[in-house]
């Protein structure tokens, strides 16, 4: 058996009446405008079965690109025809504002101040629970390495990861200006504080006073000219070198 055919939508056939209410829309247009005028007829779309839309400029400086939009109808055997809504819409050159963003996927390392607070989401990939009950009698490995000691949630793999690579990438990687033209790397600096867990082997935090990364986390190849061993400071009671005329001579009184 041949499944039937699908059924095409019939389109709507243009109602006279509201075609032509051209002249009911634009009082509708003005009193909903009003203190503004309504600018001249743009022409009008096909809604539905005795529905239809007339578009009007708009002549406010402020919507520019804007257009009114009056929406007719006609009920079933009726004669007269009734405005149904009117509003403002944008039109293809209208000045729209940026497609809404999250206040979350909006945020940017450093916008927080003080008093702000803000709220990690029960599902954040970044963290784990502090403690998992493990299955079977395998201890578990979150809980051998990670137990929290309080803390409900702990930095998660994934977490880790994105935290290892934002830091290698920033001003404390050896891609950086400071980094570049130093005379060794972090790692053999006398600063230099390892990190503990995996991050050690990639991480540490600076505690030299004098430098911009002072008590900040900086990569072991990241480095600045306050390295531990960067030069000799000679002594403040060094000797000058001994001169020593050899050309001139002393008269002495004869006897």
């Amino acid at each position: 058996m041949r499944p039937a055919p699908a059924r095409r939508a019939r389109a709507a056939a243009a109602d006279t009446a509201c075609v032509e209410a051209v002249e009911l829309a634009l009082e509708a247009a003005r009193e909903v405008a009003a203190p503004s005028e309504v600018g001249e007829p743009l022409g009008h779309a096909v809604e539905g079965d005795r529905v239809v839309t007339h578009y009007f400029a708009c002549t406010d400086a402020g919507y520019k690109g804007w257009r009114w939009a009056v929406t007719v109808t006609r009920a079933s055997r009726a004669k007269n025809v009734t405005v149904s809504e009117a509003v403002l819409l944008p039109g293809e050159e209208a000045v729209m504002p940026p497609a809404w963003v999250p206040w979350l996927e909006r945020l940017r390392p450093g916008d927080m101040g003080p008093g702000d607070l803000l709220p990690t989401a029960a599902d954040d990939a970044r963290l784990t629970p502090g403690f998992t009950q493990p299955e079977d009698e395998q201890t578990d490995r979150q809980a051998t390495w990670e137990l929290g000691l309080g803390r409900a949630r702990v930095l998660s793999p994934e977490g880790r990861d994105q935290a290892a690579e934002r830091w290698y990438e920033g001003t404390a990687g050896p891609r950086t200006p400071i980094a570049t033209s130093a005379p060794a790397q972090c790692s053999t600096c006398g600063f230099f504080i390892p990190l503990a867990g995996d991050l050690r082997q990639l991480f540490g935090v600076c505690a030299n006073a004098y430098v911009p990364d002072d008590g900040r986390v900086v990569a072991v190849d990241h480095g600045c000219g306050g390295h531990s061993e960067a030069v000799e400071v000679p002594s403040a009671a060094e000797a000058p070198p001994l001169i020593l005329d050899e050309m001139a001579y002393d008269q002495f009184p004869e006897d």
